[in-house]
């Protein structure tokens, strides 16, 4: 019993050593973004070295760049890169952050493990809005493209969440999680009818969506998912604590003077319209908002403050990674990027869960 007692002290901080810092995961997080990126810049039909994509992506930043004169690098390279690889990578990148920080906000807001970007519906319901489009035509839904149909299909999804699951002016975390999984049900009843009803040539544009692509980037595409990215960060930034303090439970929160309800609301429209931006322009791109948020716990523990930007930068990592392999996997035929995702996220989190870690994730609850 002796030698136990005098172990045990000691185990809990030889733990704490390991934990690496959150300046250290985050510098090597952004080395391997860049890296990423210039590689992703480089992988197509167009032969481009990795060298030379670097080369035309700073080429664009930096003006009067002697190379871009020199003759060394041709239009056509300067075009699949700058046109097309490269808002693709930053697509990827975008979403990716995206998802894992409106997954962390989730998993906060009802505190539960298992929450994930579309645990409320948002996903299905925009899938909806984007098939009704696809399917019966843009004059069909008072001529809204795609992307513009699936994020209004997202917000009202999410406003019908917030009403229903309402008891006594109070968002009850279970009852959202109830509401969100009978609405998303009916979404994709919805959109299976859409689906096995329309013409055979719509049908694959449907499952490419459902399934989730990068492939139609453009710089102009970004804008949505950016701002969002940028507006739900600054959420998070000035509500990390009590973000903390609503993983204690209600009357914990209460009793150090968070709003409860007030924040929470804020938090589920903040997580909705951020999976809303996302999922109109890249599709039901799976498990990224649930695996990347535990991973981040593990590696700087429960702290929003900590976690959040690791989760963000992660996240945006591993959906380049992934969009990477979706393009290289089976070429020359692109594999929808969702499927890349549930590949790698599925053993990985169940990997996870057979881990020591998995306690601090809060998976073995």
């Amino acid at each position: 019993m002796t030698s136990t007692t005098a172990r045990s002290p000691g185990a809990a901080p030889a733990r704490a050593r390991r934990r690496p810092g959150v300046p250290a995961v985050c510098a090597a997080l952004v080395l391997a973004l860049l890296g990423l990126l210039v590689l992703s810049a480089s992988v197509g039909t167009v032969a481009v070295s990795p060298g030379d994509a670097a080369r035309l992506i700073t080429g664009h930043l930096v003006p009067g760049a002697p190379w871009m004169r020199d003759g060394s690098l041709s239009p056509l390279q300067d075009q699949a890169v700058w046109r097309f690889r490269l808002p693709r990578a930053l697509l990827a990148a975008t979403a990716g952050a995206g998802l894992a920080l409106a997954g962390a906000i989730m998993q906060a807001v009802v505190r539960n493990p298992l929450a994930e970007p579309y645990i409320l519906g948002v996903s299905s319901a925009a899938g909806m809005g984007a098939v009704l489009v696809i399917v019966l035509g843009s004059a069909a839904v008072a001529g809204l493209t795609v992307h513009t149909a699936a994020f209004a299909a997202a917000v009202a999804a999410s406003a019908l969440v917030a009403v229903l699951a309402q008891k006594r002016g109070t968002l009850a975390p279970t009852r959202m999680i109830l509401t969100g999984v009978a609405l998303g049900s009916l979404f994709s009843a919805v959109t299976s009818y859409l689906t096995i009803t329309t013409e055979a040539q719509n049908v694959y544009s449907v499952l490419f969506f459902l399934l989730g692509s990068v492939s139609a980037a453009t710089m102009g595409s970004l804008a949505a998912p950016a701002a969002a990215l940028a507006v739900a960060a600054v959420v998070v930034a000035v509500n990390a604590r009590g973000m903390n303090a609503l993983m204690s439970g209600e009357e914990s929160a209460t009793a150090l003077g968070v709003r409860v309800v007030r924040l929470r609301l804020v938090l589920l429209v903040t997580a909705s319209l951020l999976t809303g931006a996302v999922v109109s322009v890249a599709g039901g791109i799976g498990f990224v908002g649930l695996v990347v948020p535990h991973v981040a716990r593990i590696l700087v523990g429960g702290d929003h403050r900590r976690l959040l930007p690791i989760a963000v930068l992660g996240g945006a990592a591993f959906l380049m990674l992934a969009d990477l392999l979706a393009r290289t996997v089976a070429a020359p035929t692109e594999v929808p990027i969702g499927i890349i995702t549930a590949f790698v996220g599925a053993p990985f989190f169940l990997w996870l869960m057979r881990r020591d870690g998995a306690a601090q994730a809060g998976l073995d609850r």
